[in-house]
């Protein structure tokens, strides 16, 4: 009979022994959980296209992240739904607006839990683009630049522990970078949207924060899904103007992108599970199609794997209860 010397199954007979070869781990230091932030008190309305996600209002906001924190989570960031907008998006840059308040209010309550704050302008511009638009449509670049700088001032002053501009907007990084060493801000690190796809995942999110762009899309300075150089090119920019952590997003249809950040960059390297990502297994599990769970961790155990350090994700709290 043929001898087998090398036998790969030995290592997978067993759980215990699946559990001691494991080559790549999931932690609920991994994660941080998105929120959306409403005015309010006691407000929690259920988002449809997100199933266990809400707009919360803060004090609502401070039960769940307690509870978050509670799991293990140690990171959070916010997204803002004001109560209303104009053309460029000037309640960003409120120092009593909805992201200063909740920052505030978190860092009373949870000293220890990292508040990040996205910062773009799309959920506060009539408009729906990521800054100030043009006569003929078009994104006014450098002018969205100077709001930026007014926008994570704002926030600095606040209190958020991180920012993280998510806008693809050119020289971001280093406008920020320089706002917030002008204003004494040296340590307050930027997690930037470095790769961050035109991308058909993105449609529950805007209805979560109603963004959706009043008219045309946001391909002019979102990347092009096709294009794996250029979005090289985005990174490496953000990292020459200071970036303290580069980011993929999406994430599972980018795992290549990842997994050539983190060989290429000596930086921590994140990845933002995004809101079709989690609609999409959510509604097959629903339907029995998947098992939910299990989909959950394969796909979040996937991202980790392509080499993302952080992963931004809705599933948190759920996966941090799971691998608990």
């Amino acid at each position: 009979m043929f001898e087998l010397k090398r036998r790969p199954r030995r290592l997978r007979r067993t759980a215990a022994i699946r559990d001691l070869v494991r080559e790549t781990r999931l932690s609920a230091d991994d994660f941080i959980q998105p929120y959306f932030v409403v005015y309010g008190e006691s407000v929690r309305n259920p988002i449809g296209s997100l199933p266990g996600q809400f707009q919360l209002s803060i004090d609502e906001l401070i039960k769940d992240a307690k509870e978050a924190f509670s799991l293990g989570i140690k990171a959070v960031i916010l997204f803002g739904i004001p109560n209303s907008k104009d053309s460029v998006g000037s309640e960003t840059w409120n120092d009593n607006g909805i992201i200063q308040n909740a920052t505030k209010a978190l860092k009373d309550s949870i000293p220890e839990l990292l508040v990040i704050s996205d910062v773009c302008f799309c959920e506060y511009t009539d408009h729906g683009h990521c800054g100030v638009v043009t006569k003929t449509g078009e994104l006014d670049n450098d002018a969205t630049l100077l709001n930026l700088q007014k926008q994570v001032i704002s926030h600095a002053k606040a209190g958020v522990d991180m920012v993280a501009p998510s806008g693809m907007i050119d020289g971001m990084v280093g406008a920020i970078r320089s706002a917030l060493d002008d204003e004494g801000y040296t340590l307050t690190p930027i997690l930037s949207y470095a790769a961050k796809f035109s991308s058909s995942f993105y449609g529950p999110f805007r209805e979560a924060v109603d963004s959706s762009p009043q008219s045309g899309d946001r391909k002019a300075y979102q990347l092009d899904p096709a294009n794996r150089r250029e979005a090289l090119r985005e990174v490496a920019l953000d990292v020459e103007e200071g970036a303290d952590i580069i980011m993929v997003k999406p994430a599972l249809p980018y795992l290549d992108l990842i997994r050539e950040l983190k060989d290429r960059w000596d930086l921590p390297v994140a990845a933002y599970n995004v809101s079709g990502e989690y609609a999409m297994i959510k509604a097959a599990a629903e339907r029995g199609w998947l098992d939910g769970e299990a989909a959950m961790l394969e796909s979040l155990i996937s991202i980790k794997r392509a080499g993302a350090d952080i992963i931004l994700t809705y599933f948190a709290k759920e996966a941090a209860k799971a691998i608990s």
